[in-house]
């Protein structure tokens, strides 16, 4: 279950969304919002921070905390398709695991491991379903001693994301992503497992997850066929 002051961010998100809380009203004090939900100040204290931080709510000094409603930002976060994959449960992507053992790095994924070219590392490579067909073919990279002990090797989706599934095995902690988007001709075995012709291209989004010292865990890939799929972004301009 979410820490108690993320199940308040979200009630309170919901509430923006669904006209409760309408973009230029006065949030309610942390008094009241203290009174109401039953939690300590504390935990509404960071609740408020994080909408802050993201956009939904702004400070006036003297007058108090007004809703500005649903951020840009937060429509977009879903459509990360590496970070959703490594966020999200595998049962909430119907697929098939189509690949899982050592295998040699391909240069770009050896890159963004900071291993050598050609040296073996563990991959799972999933094909991901909608609506029952075939949709994206993602790839998880990883240095083999980060999948030893692990359930990476189960034909069956995992029922928990891959972030929770190496934290409580292995115990490390995701920090950061790093993206890469490139574009290329399918291979024939690509194409044929998509479902898709050979002359359309592939998006092939690459992201690299870091811990907090700049170490690199793992590495994502997600095949998408450029004529199904298009990537969107929003970022607030400096």
């Amino acid at each position: 279950m979410p820490p108690k002051y993320a199940q308040l961010v979200q009630a309170l998100q919901r509430r923006i969304e669904a006209g409760t809380y309408p973009p230029g009203s006065l949030l309610p004090s942390e008094h009241q919002l203290i009174q109401e939900f039953g939690v300590s100040r504390p935990t509404v204290v960071a609740a408020l921070r994080v909408l802050r931080e993201q956009g939904w709510i702004e400070s006036q000094q003297g007058k108090g905390r007004f809703v500005r409603g649903r951020p840009a930002m937060a429509a977009v976060e879903p459509n990360r398709p590496g970070q959703a994959y490594l966020t999200n449960p595998e049962t909430n992507a119907p697929g098939e695991l189509v690949e899982a053992g050592a295998v040699a790095l391909p240069n770009r994924v050896a890159a963004l491991l900071e291993a050598q070219p050609k040296s073996k590392a563990f991959l799972r490579r999933r094909l991901v379903a909608h609506d029952g067909e075939p949709s994206e073919l993602v790839s998880l990279w990883l240095p083999l001693e980060l999948s030893e002990g692990t359930d990476l090797t189960s034909g069956e989706p995992l029922p928990q994301s891959i972030r929770q599934h190496l934290q409580s095995r292995k115990g490390v902690r995701f920090d950061h992503i790093v993206e890469q988007i490139t574009a290329r001709m399918p291979t024939a075995q690509e194409a044929k497992q998509l479902g898709m012709p050979k002359n359309v291209p592939l998006l092939a989004v690459f992201g690299a997850v870091r811990d907090a010292s700049g170490r690199p865990l793992v590495v994502v890939e997600v095949l998408l066929p450029a004529d199904r799929h298009e990537l969107e972004d929003a970022y607030p301009v400096t």
